[in-house]
């Protein structure tokens, strides 16, 4: 007994040690190939789905993902990105949903679930039986009672497992049980120290799917929730201190599309932050006001208040804007009294669109949004006007805004592109700035913002490096001196047994 000890002494010192900061890293896939349009009509549907979806409501390392997509209206715009569960890890394609906060996929056992997808992606289905390592949550377990819950948690007397059951506005939903697995990723401790790391989570394994779920069509593998519940993958690493409690996304606007997602913090000196509501479920601001061409609009500040069960969600799965219509009335007549001696104005399919003869930057005025804090986001024409090609030789633009059909106005893609987002759930708050999110940005590995990481290429700057590099050195010294306990502390546990077997025998 004391050889095994002795053993797990050194053991317990070199696992203190590796229990430094690093980063994750989950390649992020375009769920529908660039050159696949829709109408504007289908945009809405699909947006009102998921508007239906939210509003039911049914310090570590650095979590790198590589963007792919386009923030295009015309575009399908949505996200999936391969996570491995389970032991031997199996791949999974799952949708990137900042809309909830469960990762679930779909169970070997599912009923009513797609056996093929129509976007090129082969189907995978996680099975309990295959994996050493999954364990049901049972219904003893304290997940299962979790008052945080957002979603609908129940028992089956039955099978004793803890089951839960996500519906939506639209019938669409699925439900399952809860299991506890091996999440796989990559660690990063800088630019030269990757290694193979893992974490125990809770997710969902769904065996039944009704509505689009169900559908070949838009079919995937499940989907990756990214809110802040506790039940998020974010909060649970984050509460192991394996990720910080904090996000950031830099979204590209141009055709090409992609940008960067992060769990960690983006460092940029012209980040603005305002506060989140408290006690909201999505990602929440308080917006105040809105102001075109440096001129506020006469909107009742009441339109946006959260005390009148008004809500304004930042929302980087909806790919249009939307505004209440105390708001969004204003605004477009603002847009159009500013241009109409030089524009022809015209409606087209229920939406105020303009022909342009010349560069929009150059007519159209700028517009902000003005949130609590003191915090402005600047809009430039092309991130509230959306370019639906031409008519009688010139260009046709149309306000990118949609008037909400309930309390909740949602700031999609159309203005989150071309600026980082910073989600600071550990302070509770939003930031952003204007940025070219072609180019790579700094990550804070550490809580104290002393030490960064350069993400979207993973390298680091020359300084930053060799300040990493320096910081590492007393690690790596305790490192190889760790190793050097162990070993002698193996070949003392040896000899003592060696002694031990001698005397027994």
């Amino acid at each position: 007994m004391r050889g095994l000890r002795c053993v797990s002494l050194a053991t317990a010192a070199f696992l203190m040690l590796v229990s430094v900061v690093y980063s994750v890293i989950l390649p992020l896939e375009r769920a529908f190939p660039l050159n696949h349009t829709l109408e504007l009509s289908q945009l809405r549907a699909r947006d009102r789905v998921r508007h239906a979806r939210i509003l039911q409501g049914v310090v570590g390392g650095v979590v790198d993902f590589s963007v792919e997509g386009s923030s295009d209206p015309l575009l399908v715009g949505l996200y999936f990105t391969k996570v491995k569960l389970g032991s031997p890890p199996r791949e999974f394609n799952v949708q990137i949903d900042t809309g909830s906060d469960i990762l679930w996929v779909t169970c070997s056992s599912c009923s009513n679930c797609p056996q093929n997808s129509a976007l090129g992606i082969q189907l995978n289905f996680f099975d309990t039986s295959s994996s050493s390592t999954a364990k049901m949550v049972s219904c003893s377990d304290p997940l299962c009672a979790s008052e945080i819950q957002t979603t609908a948690t129940e028992c089956s007397p039955q099978s004793n497992l803890c089951s839960y059951s996500f519906k939506y506005g639209d019938e669409s939903g699925t439900s399952g049980s809860y299991i506890s697995d091996t999440l796989y990723f990559d660690a990063i401790l800088g630019e030269s120290f990757i290694v193979n790391s893992s974490a125990p989570i809770v997710f969902g394994c769904s065996t039944y799917q009704t509505g689009d779920l169900s559908k070949s069509d838009k079919a995937i593998d499940g989907i990756f929730g990214f809110g802040p519940g506790d039940l998020s993958v974010i909060s649970q690493l984050s509460s192991r201190g394996i990720t910080p409690r904090v996000f950031s996304h830099c979204l590209k606007g141009d055709s090409n599309g992609g940008g960067i997602l992060v769990l960690g913090e983006i460092l940029e000196p012209s980040i603005v932050y305002s506060p989140l509501v408290a006690s909201k479920p999505h990602y929440n601001l308080n917006l105040q006001s809105i102001a075109v061409n440096g001129q506020m609009l006469p909107i009742d500040p009441a339109a946006f208040a959260a005390s009148n069960n008004r809500e304004t969600i930042v929302d980087s799965g909806t790919t249009l804007t939307y505004f209440v219509e105390e708001a969004f009335d204003p605004f477009v007549s603002a847009v159009t009294a500013s241009v109409s001696q030089s524009v022809t104005t015209l409606m087209s399919k229920g939406m105020q669109c303009y022909l342009v003869s010349t560069s929009i930057s150059e007519i159209f005025p700028p517009v902000s949004l003005n949130f609590a804090g003191g915090a402005s986001m600047a809009l430039k024409p092309e991130e509230y006007l959306t370019h639906f090609g031409f008519y009688d030789g010139a260009a046709m633009w149309c306000i990118g805004f949609q008037k909400s059909q309930g309390g909740v106005s949602i700031l999609g893609d159309l203005v989150l592109k071309d600026k980082i987002f910073v989600y600071d759930l550990a302070r509770q708050r939003l930031g952003w700035a204007n940025y070219d999110c072609s180019s790579s940005v700094n990550v804070s590995i550490t809580s104290s913002k002393d030490e960064y990481i350069n993400a979207g290429q993973l390298s680091v700057s020359s300084s930053s490096r060799d300040m990493m590099l320096f910081k590492l050195l007393p690690l790596i010294i305790m490192a190889l001196l760790m190793q050097s306990l162990a070993l002698m502390e193996f070949q003392f546990c040896n000899l003592s047994l060696s002694k031990f077997y001698s005397l027994s025998k």
